[in-house]
């Protein structure tokens, strides 16, 4: 059975490493501590059941309890597979970078590495153009080149 567990936000990983190092000295059925990218602040917990569940997230670091209802398998499955809409990126496109100190800008794609996962690109609000390299998973497209 799949049980979530509230954690305080921002600290899922944390906590999970924790819970990871308590199974090994708890005899609890404890099967599989799941951290999902994007649920902030919880963390599923694959028990044998509710009591085992409550039993081994008391007293931890900064787990707040356990929700009252279980996760079906098919939900859990959901949750876990990952939807990759895969955009091949040229240069010439325009992208918006999405995370880092330059999220929420647009930016030109003049070079695109795919062996290291990286592009180089250029700001387009900027006076003096500066070449930077970002990560292709932090870039989002937003315009396709016409030179295709």
């Amino acid at each position: 059975m799949y049980f979530v567990v509230k954690v305080t936000s921002g600290q899922e990983r944390i906590a999970a490493n924790l819970m990871q190092n308590k199974v090994a000295e708890s005899n609890l059925p404890i099967y599989s501590i799941i951290v999902i990218d994007g649920m902030r602040g919880y963390i599923i917990v694959e028990a044998e059941d509710e009591v085992s569940c409550r039993q081994f997230v008391t007293k931890g670091k900064n787990i707040r309890g356990v929700l009252p209802k279980a996760l079906a398998e098919e939900e859990v499955k959901k949750l876990i597979e990952k939807k990759v809409e895969v955009v091949k990126l040229s240069s010439g496109d325009i992208v918006e970078l999405t995370s880092g100190p330059l999220k929420g800008y647009e930016a030109k794609v003049l070079k695109v590495d795919e062996a290291k996962g990286s592009i180089v690109v250029e700001r387009l609000d900027v006076v003096v153009p500066i070449a930077l390299t970002v990560k292709m998973s932090t870039a989002k497209l937003v315009k396709k080149s016409e030179n295709v």
